[in-house]
C-alpha cells in the first residue's frame, strides 16, 4: 500500500482499471455519504422537533412519503457500498495468499450483496407506503 506522503491517504492505484474504479468509487460514495447524512441529520433534528418524532409521525410523515423512503434508501445503499469497498481494500491488504484473499473477497461480495437486497426489502416493504403519494 503506498501511502501519499503530503494527504498520508492512500494513492491513487497505478495498476488495472478496476483499482482505479474502485478507487473513484471510493471517493465518489463518501461524497455522497456526507451531502446524504449531513441533509438527514438537519431535516431530522433542525427542521423537525426530535422530541415530537414518534414511531407514528414517522409513518405517517416521512414513510408514507416514496421520496422519503428513496432517500432513506439510497443513504443505506452508499454506506454499504462505501463498507463494502473499504473493507475489500482492507482484506486486499491484508490477506496475501491469493486463494485465501479470492475465498474471502467471494465471502465479502455475497455478504454485501445480501445485505443489499435485505436493506431494499425492508425499507420498499415497510408498512406505511402509500400508493398515491409521492
Amino acid at each position: 500500500m503506498a501511502l501519499n506522503p503530503i494527504t498520508r491517504a492512500r494513492s491513487k492505484p497505478t495498476g488495472g482499471r478496476g483499482e482505479t474504479l474502485v478507487w473513484y468509487l471510493t471517493r465518489v460514495s463518501a461524497v455522497a455519504l456526507f451531502v446524504l447524512a449531513l441533509s438527514h441529520f438537519s431535516i431530522t433534528h433542525f427542521i423537525f422537533d426530535p422530541s415530537e418524532q414518534t414511531a407514528e409521525w414517522i409513518a405517517e410523515n416521512r414513510w408514507s412519503s416514496l421520496f422519503w423512503r428513496s432517500f432513506d434508501w439510497l443513504m443505506l445503499m452508499m454506506v454499504l457500498l462505501h463498507s463494502a469497498l473499504g473493507m475489500r481494500t482492507v482484506l486486499s491488504d491484508v490477506v496475501r495468499p491469493p486463494r485465501a484473499r479470492m475465498v474471502v473477497l467471494t465471502g465479502l461480495y455475497l455478504l454485501s450483496i445480501i445485505l443489499f437486497v435485505l436493506g431494499t426489502a425492508v425499507v420498499f416493504t415497510l408498512p406505511g407506503l402509500d400508493a398515491g403519494q409521492a
